[in-house]
């Protein structure tokens, strides 16, 4: 596989094409730690963008190292793109650096440019890369929107319609001109209804001078404080500084600053799985180059028809029985520790005392799941929605929205808010109805 931008560039050439492939064949969870391999190998070289002569034993050691710890995670990683891109770019570099497939396997120490020349230290990134500097130059500040998954999974979309879906499998949530969200959404029980976000790749697109493309992927339990090729900021660019990660919480909490987009991205890890959150300016919401193919686009779109919960007809039931008629109602394995209603009240109410949606989410996922975080990722979902939209009378929300045909929004409760008990039971006593 060729260089992408030379050996003296970049160690790894091949990535481009790898962040495609992670985006458009995007893997369930699984034991297969190629990224693990990838950031260890960056890590060890990162800094050393030309190398001279006396580093090529050192740079073959990493090699090997790189290349020991994919043939360890093989039997795990047949069939992942990922992996035999990586696999196939390591045999590139080990021709072009002339090194030998035995020797030596210890890290390497490169050296690592001076701060002063260094694109993580630059201060001075083009206005272009500054993205409400830009804009105020044409017209007054940007408006900002958000968008957030989290649960079992509940989306609010860009424009504040607040949906529950199925949406089991791969799903674009944002797709524009400048990036690309993916999600993965598992079954939290094997055979269960129930889904919750094990994987999400985000793709950043070359814009400029002041970023190059850049991948960042988290899954289940492994909560990254790198992009994929270990790097932190945007790259060798001169704005590069305007694309940054930061670790917020060791294995729980990532924030990524997009400056050059006026966009933030919050990710987290609770309990097993991952939620998202994003603030976005309304024009680089719309950046599409064709809006009528962006019908899968959740953040923007929300969820298709055929994956919405029919909150309406569970309504209709709202005169249903007790929760005692669930487990025995469900063809779907029980969770380990089903809460009473009460109890899953009580949880709730602890983290979140105003019964809105969130609120609603939090009791819904803990009657579905059992899964005690499920209320902790109701709570940050919420906290996410304080830290990002831009519109504080818009944090809390009431009223369910779902599409009906024709692409009109309906709601699903009245305004305000409403006891769980005549809403939730017979939503989750008609789930086999609808899943």
């Amino acid at each position: 596989m060729g260089m992408g931008r030379g050996a003296g560039r970049s160690a790894l050439g091949f990535w481009p094409t790898l962040a495609f492939l992670l985006c458009s064949f995007p893997a369930g969870s699984s034991p297969c730690k190629i990224l693990k391999c990838n950031s260890e190998f960056w890590s060890a070289t990162s800094g050393s963008h030309a190398l001279a002569s006396d580093d090529a034993p050192e740079f073959c050691a990493a090699l090997r190292t790189y290349a020991l710890c994919t043939r360890r995670t093989a039997r795990t990683c047949r069939g992942d793109l990922a992996y035999h891109s990586a696999v196939h770019g390591i045999e590139d570099l080990m021709s072009q650096h002339n090194c030998s497939k035995d020797g030596p396997t210890s890290q390497p120490r490169l050296r690592v440019l001076p701060p002063a020349g260094d694109s993580q230290e630059r201060s001075d990134s083009p206005e272009i890369c500054h993205y409400e500097k830009s804009f105020h130059k044409h017209s007054a500040a940007p408006n900002y929107t958000h968008c957030g998954l989290f649960g079992d999974p509940h989306l609010r979309t860009f424009t504040d319609r607040f949906q529950t879906c199925k949406v089991q499998g791969a799903w674009p949530l944002i797709d524009n001109n400048y990036l690309n969200v993916q999600v993965t959404n598992t079954p939290v029980l094997p055979g269960s209804a129930a889904t919750a976000t094990s994987k999400l790749t985000i793709i950043f697109k070359n814009f400029q001078e002041c970023v190059d493309q850049k991948v960042y992927q988290a899954e289940m339990d492994e909560l990254p404080a790198a992009f994929a090729d270990g790097s932190k900021n945007g790259g060798d660019k001169h704005g590069a500084n305007s694309l940054k990660i930061t670790e917020k919480v060791s294995g729980q909490h990532v924030e990524i600053q997009a400056k050059y987009i006026g966009t933030t991205i919050v990710v987290r890890q609770v309990g097993r799985y991952l939620t998202f959150a994003v603030r976005m300016p309304e024009e680089v919401v719309n950046a599409v180059e064709d809006r009528d193919s962006q019908g899968l686009y959740l953040c923007l779109r929300g969820c298709p028809l055929n994956q919405q919960i029919n909150f309406q007809a569970f309504r209709a039931n709202a005169e249903g029985p007790g929760t005692r008629r669930l487990a025995a109602a469900s063809p779907s394995p029980a969770a380990p520790e089903t809460f009473p209603y009460e109890t899953a009240v009580a949880k709730c109410k602890e983290k979140l005392p105003v019964e809105d949606l969130y609120y609603q989410a939090c009791v819904f996922d803990l009657l579905t799941t059992g899964d005690v975080n499920f209320t902790l990722a109701a709570y940050y979902a919420l906290e996410d929605v304080k830290m990002l939209h831009s519109n504080k009378d818009k944090l809390h929300l009431y009223e369910r929205t779902r599409e009906l045909p024709g692409g009109v929004a309906a709601a699903g409760l009245p305004p305000g808010p409403r006891p769980l008990l005549g809403t939730l039971v017979p939503l989750l006593a008609l789930l086999p109805v609808f899943w």
